[in-house]
């Protein structure tokens, strides 16, 4: 079943892990969180395979390479191998003679790409990605030496539940949206290859997951940023206005502005007030991946998440206090009938519809394993305070909120 490849044995892997001689193969790697696990094990002098498809011009060697640069002009580049492939290939778009010698050459692989939209109408793209591409990375890996396959998933595979969720396989039926079907889908398509192969499995699951929580460097402006970022759209969209007199909409709106520059928007959010947003910094998730991935050498099911999570209103804060806003609650759901919305929340609704069930989520992602390693390695997530708030709305300022000048 393995094409005639021998897998080496987890011994056999542990020492190459130790004298870094252990050949990586990664997908995703023009991803956010993809080109941070490509610069740590650069950093950590692992010789890597980056599976990378060319777009629009742009060869898979210059995508990835721009992203490297990004991150770390002074990234070494010398055991870095650019592989130019496409997952939507059964044949990974490698030709016969190349398949083989990567099938050849690959310890360990890493499979980090997928398509994290939310959108129904993106189903069959979503699935494509997340479930069709998978069984095409799985079938390269039971015809490689591959030993062991590390799955990056999401803490959100649980779908609609309340309360705990284990580090484990659940059965569920409801999810809030195709992404966390597809991906609940791939786990069990990755458990039951994987074990059919002989090929150990680490499935790793992160919770949301945001920029550098020292300098706020970030490639994706979803999630976290999302809503914040539609704030401020509409705080300057209708100050502008006002400044032009061109329309007296703000007034209509309830937004008014003070002399100190300070503008006032009556938006009520929907949010529990015992839960919040499970955040967790690209910093913090690449330190507990590695650590995971040297200690879970038998393969299982990991939770990388904050044990602190961060309540909407403290969110609300400090949206206000960095962007010179008033006017903004947290409500609970029961105290906000859809009749009593007013014209700005229900266009700041609209905005932001599919990411309201993680402004009320009643989820509790267990981490007892994960915890266990990454409390004797000394690695811990940090709060998501003003402090880390104001360094990552620095950067999406500065970075124009990943839109084009």
């Amino acid at each position: 079943m393995n094409g005639g490849h021998i897998r080496a044995t987890i011994d056999d892997i542990s020492g190459k892990r130790q004298s870094k001689s252990t050949r990586i193969l990664l997908t995703g790697a023009t991803g956010f969180l993809g080109i941070h696990l490509a610069q740590l094990f650069i950093k950590k002098g692992v010789t890597l395979f980056i599976l990378a498809r060319p777009m629009d011009e742009c060869s898979s060697k210059e995508r990835v390479y721009k992203l490297l640069d990004w991150l770390d002009p002074d990234w070494n580049q010398s055991r870095v191998h650019i592989v130019p492939g496409d997952l939507n290939c059964s044949d990974l778009g490698l030709c016969p003679a190349d398949y083989h010698q990567l099938a050849s050459s690959v310890d360990e692989i890493i499979h980090c790409a997928s398509d994290t939209s939310f959108s129904e109408r993106k189903r069959p793209q979503i699935e494509k990605a997340n479930i069709e591409n998978l069984h095409h990375l799985l079938d390269f890996a039971a015809n490689s030496r591959c030993c062991f396959f590390h799955f990056i998933s999401t803490a959100y595979v649980a779908g609609k539940r309340r309360g705990s969720c284990p580090e484990a396989l659940v059965e569920t039926r409801t999810f809030f949206n195709v992404y966390e079907e597809t991906k609940y889908r791939a786990e069990k398509t990755a458990v039951k290859r994987c074990s059919e192969e002989g090929i150990r499995l680490n499935i790793y699951r992160p919770s949301i997951v945001y920029g550098n929580s020292c300098t706020g460097k970030t490639l994706r402006f979803n999630a976290m940023y999302y809503p914040v970022k539609m704030l401020v759209f509409l705080k300057n969209l209708y100050h502008k206005n006002a400044e032009e007199q061109t329309s007296d909409g703000a007034e209509k709106m309830g937004i008014s502005f003070d002399p100190d520059g300070t503008t006032h928007m009556p938006i009520r959010i929907e949010a529990e007030a015992s839960r919040g947003i499970n955040l967790i910094p690209v910093d913090f998730f690449t330190a507990a991946f590695f650590a995971i991935m040297e200690s879970a050498i038998d393969g299982d099911i990991f939770h990388i998440t904050n044990d602190n999570i961060t309540p909407v209103s403290e969110i609300i804060n400090y949206t206000q206090r960095y962007f010179h806003i008033t006017g903004i609650q947290a409500v609970r759901p029961e105290d906000f009938p859809s009749e009593s919305r007013n014209s700005l929340e229900i266009l700041f609704g609209r905005y932001t519809q599919i990411y309201r069930p993680y402004m009320k989520d009643e989820r509790i992602f267990d981490s007892g394993k994960a915890a266990a390693i990454l409390k004797a390695t000394g690695i811990s997530c940090p709060v998501f305070d003003y402090r880390i708030f104001s360094t990552c709305m620095q950067y999406a300022e500065a970075a124009n909120w990943g839109n084009p000048a």
